[in-house]
């Protein structure tokens, strides 16, 4: 015999069916409330309030872009009568969502763009001076994406570039190609990195690759004219001058007349203040063509010359502040921001939509492949005999914690208990470091540093070494509780070895094993593509999770999904067009769309 259990059901009037006979929404509830009296209410008040609603998009739009007028599109999601119009809602909402971030960021595109600045020609000579001193040959991406700036470098109006490109894939001799090019040119570059220890790597590196480039130069006087008899006019005290500059620079005297390399200086809190002092004045007298630190570049006390290129390493929170900052540091300069931390197409064109985008897709040849392994929590012993095997041969070894301290609340390992179980436990007889994100920023640089000269065996450390860290002779990361980390991080983390001449391994520690947690750590042991990993994990985490919080100011998208990769590009579309016509949205028809960005967008960042 047919039945039914505890069914639903409501008295039939075919134009006041709620609970029964349609499509139902189903909404979450809290304590005290009941279904059938939410749906009830809210059916009720979008009956009412939905008519209403003013649509701030003008017509035109809607029909160029086929879109549900906006009060048919909130009532038609709350209550669809089929299936198609609900999608058409849901079209209609993500589309506007979109359509925001796409007005927002490309609006703060023209803002930067907006007013002239340095067209910077390309010096063939010095370029191939360059390449000669390489002891490699350029990527085809590398070429490509040079070119790429190189064209925007051209113009007269400043570069906004995003430069991402996978671990190891060269970013950091194209960024040195494009300031050389602004040195030839006769004005002064800037590379800010995140770290202290990152700033003196980029220093130490792009200092004696591009000290070797003769870049031509006339000599000046101590006003920055130029003198037309150097030996002759040079007086002792602008020699002496230039001597102690030489001996802060680490430079290598050059012969006056013919050009000599780029004149590159480190500005950091570890200088003291007379060396301090010294660098601010050369940077202000342009007797440097180069200056490498960290965002204190852009502070108050830095004044600059003739600033013409900006390079942000890894900088995710570089926002309408600093950018706005930047610009008051020299006649509108160029600017190219790098990320190691590869980034699907549509998180790329809401996050950087303000930016065009240049992709370093090809790793140089010779790159060995890092060996990845997932194990379990009972395996680590086999992962500490794999390490003492490597440090054996001279060799170091990080372990990643995803806490600081241990907790009582959550079974994980912490960076803290780790260090002390390592060094007393395990390699008694080895030298074992400890960093973490609690540690001062000076202490933290003298740990990295001490671990980069060999003082420790073995790094015990947090997500604070996620990039930037360039120890060549280490070759074996351990990360424990891998299914804390998004696959984007592990892919940082691994890059963390490999970076020398031996063969290095990732080794992947976590006992959770429910289905996301294997499909990444399983896409990890297999793929070693970080933007194949990136799409992943998009794809099973979500933007909020892949994000985390090193990018803030992200709007908080309610209907859209970024996998609607073509949605995204339909309102992209339309909103090039729309300040084509109308930069600032000044037009009486574009008041309430420029009222609803400006809300969106103030949501989003006060919010960060």
């Amino acid at each position: 015999m047919r039945q039914m259990t505890s069914p639903d059901w409501e008295p039939f009037n075919a134009d006041q069916l709620i609970h029964t006979g349609r499509l139902v929404p189903v909404h979450p509830l809290t304590k005290g409330l009941y279904e059938r009296n939410a749906r009830r209410i809210i059916k009720q008040v979008v009956d009412l309030a939905a008519p209403q609603v003013h649509d701030y998009l003008p017509a035109t739009v809607q029909e160029r872009a086929n879109l549900l007028p906006l009060p048919e599109a909130l009532a038609q999601m709350h209550f669809p009568d089929s299936p198609e119009l609900l999608e058409r809602a849901r079209h209609r909402l993500g589309f506007d969502e979109f359509l925001f971030i796409q007005l927002g960021v490309i609006q703060r595109r023209i803002l930067w763009q907006g007013e002239l600045g340095y067209a910077v020609n390309v010096d063939e000579a010095v370029h191939a001076d360059l390449l000669a001193k390489l002891p490699f040959a350029l990527t085809g991406a590398q070429q490509r994406t040079l070119a790429e700036i190189f064209a925007d470098m051209c113009r007269p109006v400043p570069m906004a570039r995003l430069l991402q490109g996978d671990v190891g894939s060269g970013k950091t001799i194209v960024a040195a190609a494009a300031l050389l090019q602004a040195v030839a040119a006769g004005l002064q570059g800037a590379l800010m990195a995140p770290t202290e220890i990152l700033a003196e790597q980029h220093y130490k590196g792009l200092r004696q690759l591009l000290g070797q480039v003769r870049v031509p130069r006339k000599p000046t006087d101590s006003t920055g004219q130029p003198l037309d008899d150097w030996k002759s006019e040079a007086d002792a005290e602008q020699l002496a001058r230039l001597e102690e500059l030489k001996r802060l620079l680490n430079m290598v005297p050059e012969d006056d007349l013919g050009g000599e390399g780029v004149r590159v200086a480190l500005l950091t809190g570890s200088l003291g203040v007379k060396d301090r002092r010294r660098v601010l004045e050369a940077i202000a007298n342009g007797e440097v063509d180069l200056v490498i630190g960290t965002h204190a570049l852009i502070t108050e006390g830095v004044q600059y010359q003739s600033l013409g290129l900006v390079v942000i390493d890894e900088q995710h929170r570089f926002g309408v502040e600093q950018r706005e900052r930047l610009k008051q540091k020299g006649l509108n300069p160029h600017m190219l921001v790098m990320t190691a931390t590869p980034i699907p197409r549509t998180l790329t064109l809401t996050i950087y939509g303000d930016l065009d985008t240049s992709v370093l897709d090809e790793l140089p040849p010779g790159r060995q492949e890092i060996k990845t392994r997932w194990i379990t929590r009972i395996e680590r012993e086999k992962a500490y005999r794999h390490m003492r095997k490597e440090i054996g041969k001279g060799r170091q070894a990080f372990v990643i914690c995803p806490l600081v301290e241990e907790s009582e609340k959550i079974d994980l390992p912490s960076a803290e208990e780790t260090y002390v179980q390592l060094q007393n436990e395990v390699f008694p007889d080895l030298r074992v470091g400890l960093i973490h994100g609690r540690m001062l920023p000076r202490e933290k640089d003298l740990a990295m540093r001490a671990f980069r000269d060999h003082e420790f065996d073995i790094l015990v450390a947090t997500a604070v070494v996620e990039v930037g860290i360039d120890v060549p002779n280490a070759t074996t990361i351990m990360i424990d509780g891998a299914e804390r980390f998004g696959l984007a991080q592990l892919h940082q983390f691994r890059g963390r070895v490999g970076r020398g001449e031996h063969q290095s391994y990732c080794i992947l520690v976590s006992d959770i094993d429910n289905e996301v947690t294997q499909q990444r750590l399983e896409a990890m042991e297999g793929t070693h593509d970080g933007f194949k990993l990136a799409e992943i994990d998009l794809q099973l985490r979500g933007p909020g999770e892949f994000l985390g919080k090193r990018q803030s100011g992200t709007p908080d998208l309610k209907v859209a999904r970024l996998a609607d990769t073509r949605l995204l590009h339909a309102a992209n579309r339309e909103a090039q067009q729309i300040l084509a016509e109308d930069p600032q949205l000044e037009r009486a028809e574009h008041a309430p769309l420029r009222a609803k960005v400006r809300d969106f967008w103030e949501k989003a960042e006060g919010a960060s």
